[in-house]
């Protein structure tokens, strides 16, 4: 076996290997799918709580990378050094963050863009380029969805906030879909190895 064969993951030998797991899967996906409910049936308060756990996520990043620096024993003094320093930095933009919560929602907002078109991008690569690929068809229209979603985001900043959380609770409802389809696509490849 030469290395690129050893090292190149196929998206069937992928799915094989997660046929045997397609009940987290499932739960994904579904736990997707109510997040997407939720977030179309309080947009509002969806944008709010995801502001103030941003700004959570980072406070507790920065409390753990600085304990970290300073706990561990296997760090170097230029590591440690820079983990102190990255951990003061995610504590003050975490704080920041939850005391301006326009301006996270604003920069979350534009991060998710460039997340949407880089994902995008990538599922509409892997249903161009793996002809074998179960549900290509869907793969490569979730990956238009993906680009086209967040080029609207990135093409117009001005974009309200409140239209973002709506557009957000529609793709995690496709997107839970998707993977509750994948889930069962997972089981039925996973009975039929038995």
């Amino acid at each position: 076996m030469t290395m690129t064969e050893g090292t190149r993951r196929d998206p069937a030998s992928v799915l094989e290997r997660l046929s045997e797991h397609w009940g987290w899967l499932l739960l994904l996906g579904v736990i997707t799918v109510v997040a997407g409910i939720a977030a179309l049936a309080w947009p509002g308060l969806t944008l709010l709580v995801v502001a103030v756990l941003f700004g959570a996520q980072l406070i507790v990043m920065g409390i753990f990378r600085f304990v970290s620096a300073f706990a561990s024993d296997d760090v170097t003094g230029g590591n440690r050094v820079l983990l102190a320093l990255l951990g003061v930095l995610s504590l003050f933009i975490g704080l920041y963050a939850v005391r301006h919560v326009l301006i996270s929602l604003l920069a979350l907002a534009l991060l998710l863009g460039i997340y949407w078109i880089i994902s995008g991008t990538m599922e509409l690569y892997m249903a161009l380029a793996h002809h074998g690929l179960k549900n290509r068809g869907w793969t490569g229209v979730m990956g238009v969805l993906g680009v086209l979603a967040g080029l609207v985001v990135l093409v117009y900043p001005a974009i309200s906030l409140l239209t973002l959380a709506i557009v957000l609770g529609i793709w995690l409802i496709v997107r839970g879909v998707m993977e509750v389809s994948l889930a069962f696509n997972a089981r039925s490849l996973h009975h039929r190895a038995i």
